[in-house]
């Protein structure tokens, strides 16, 4: 009998792996969600990053999202150290070159100075004592290297210190809150990543 495919959006928490099981001390997602042993996360989030992940049974949903020739859309609100000029944003529009397993050079994203998000308060928060001076940016990019986000925005002079992915094409994490989750159609979710 095939099984039946589910579908699942978690706003994945800071400090919290994106595997179900615990390793070095740092909790997995089973210590916040029970689901059915064949469910899954597609794609991955760092450990210090938090926001949308999608968690299925499905295998084909896994193959669609992550292969780089379908160039889904990801969006990242990310609060950095000072406050980027036009041209360090043109730069990161541009595409940079970064270490990832050798030089890499970005491909061509959006990226933008935005108002303080009203997001829930990361735990433990930013050191706002040692970083006195921060701002907000909401970058999307088509890609997804390891710590890609955090090596650009490095690459600029401006290292993130909170790293929020609120969207993948038009599936938001909202109304969702750190640790949250929901469950989601088929129709809908594929509708959402633009893959019917």
């Amino acid at each position: 009998m095939a099984r039946t495919k589910q579908y699942f959006i978690i706003y994945k928490p800071f400090k919290v792996l994106t595997q179900f099981t615990s390793e070095d001390g740092n909790p997995g997602l089973g210590t916040i969600f029970d689901l059915p042993r064949d469910i899954y996360p597609v794609g991955r989030l760092d450990l210090d990053s938090e926001g949308l992940l999608i968690l299925t049974n499905d295998k084909g949903l896994n193959s669609a999202l992550l292969n780089p020739k379908n160039s889904h859309q990801r969006t990242y609100w990310v609060e950095v150290e000072g406050i980027p000029t036009e041209t360090s944003l043109d730069a990161l529009r541009n595409g940079l070159e970064i270490n990832v397993k050798g030089i890499y050079h970005t491909l061509p994203c959006e990226a933008r100075l935005i108002e303080s998000p009203a997001l829930a308060e990361r735990d433990p928060p930013v050191n706002y004592l040692k970083h006195p001076v921060r701002s907000w940016m909401e970058i999307r990019l088509v890609e997804g290297k390891n710590r890609q986000v955090r090596k650009m925005t490095a690459k600029i002079g401006h290292p993130t210190l909170r790293l929020v992915r609120v969207g993948i094409e038009d599936l938001s994490v909202f109304p969702l809150q750190p640790g949250g989750i929901t469950q989601i159609s088929e129709k809908v979710l594929y509708k959402k990543l633009k893959l019917i």
